[in-house]
């Protein structure tokens, strides 16, 4: 049985870190292969949109908009009435688990590609729009008993202006409007793609384990949630690829997508506009739980349960 190079690379991270090999891997670039898989994914979906652009997309963006506002939802009760956690840190957790890991939806992608699973190529754009009201929505839950004053301008433009909404609603805007000239960089965001996410997994392989002792801490609860969460957003997210219309590799994308926690934009974000909430229960959640899940047993779920249920 051959296992997924991407995977490969996530798990000798892990291992590396276990046996406490000194691998040293610089910040910068770390910072970078971020920056390309966001610019990559924004490129690949505005070349798609220009050529698939229609009305039926208009109508599946608000149905994903409504799926980046009901996934918050589901999880703050869970949080806050079942595990007890403080309304600012239910708020917070809800946020990260409503909208999108960046990281995670590029390896569903290649995943797709190499089980050679046809998706609609658009789907970036979905990635774009479910990183916003997640955000709006956590914030919002929090300040139904909030006492702060923060600078309500700074939440703003740390929501809009968040450097993967920059870079991927740019790079969409670039591949959109760039025509044939495309062609120009692709030996470079394109082609190289597969390996630059090779090396962000490796890096992500590290930095999962590493948070081993705080997972530990997190409680029987938080272990739960960061694995039942993503298991219901991922159904939902195919039911609703589905029924919008989208192909079986499309709502595998989306289930994934909805599986799905942040652990770049939205972090940034919560840390302006809740500075009251725990921000290391979020991300250990989100990236020492939910994203190795993810990658090792709920792209592989979602894909044969979307199946079956298409058909």
């Amino acid at each position: 049985m051959s296992l997924d190079v991407g995977i490969a690379f996530f798990i000798l991270g892990v291992i590396a870190t276990l046996i406490r090999a000194n691998i040293q891997f610089p910040k910068g670039l770390y910072q970078s292969l971020i920056l390309f898989l966001m610019l990559a994914i924004g490129l690949k979906g505005g070349v798609a949109l220009a050529q698939h652009a229609s009305w039926a997309l208009i109508s599946q963006s608000a149905y994903v908009l409504l799926l980046g506002v009901l996934l918050p939802l589901i999880a703050f009760p869970i949080l806050y009435f079942i595990g007890g956690l403080k309304r600012y840190d239910a708020a917070s957790i809800a946020a990260h688990y409503g909208s999108v890991s960046v990281g995670t939806y590029a390896v569903a992608v290649a995943f797709l590609e190499a089980q050679d699973i046809h998706y609609e190529a658009y789907i970036p754009l979905f990635v774009v729009l479910l990183e916003m009201p997640a955000i709006a929505v956590g914030i919002a839950l929090a300040r139904n008993k909030a006492d702060d004053k923060q600078n309500t301008g700074e939440v703003v433009h740390e929501v809009f202006c968040n450097q993967g909404m920059v870079l991927m609603v740019g790079g969409l805007l670039v591949g959109f409007m760039a025509g044939e000239r495309i062609e120009r960089v692709t030996p470079f965001f394109f082609d190289l793609f597969n390996g630059v996410l090779a090396l962000f997994l490796l890096k992500m392989g590290m930095m999962a384990a590493q948070r081993i002792d705080e997972i530990k801490r997190l409680g029987s609860f938080m272990l739960a949630f960061g694995v039942a969460m993503p298991l219901a957003g991922g159904l939902a997210g195919c039911l609703l690829g589905l029924m919008i219309g989208l192909s079986s590799g499309g709502a595998i994308l989306l289930s994934v997508l909805g599986a799905s926690a942040s652990y770049i934009a939205v972090p940034a974000a919560m840390q302006v506009a809740l500075p009251q909430a725990n921000h290391s229960l979020s991300i250990s959640a989100s990236l020492g739980i939910t994203f190795p899940f993810n990658v090792l047993i709920g792209i592989p779920t979602f894909t044969v349960l979307t199946e079956l249920i298409a058909g």
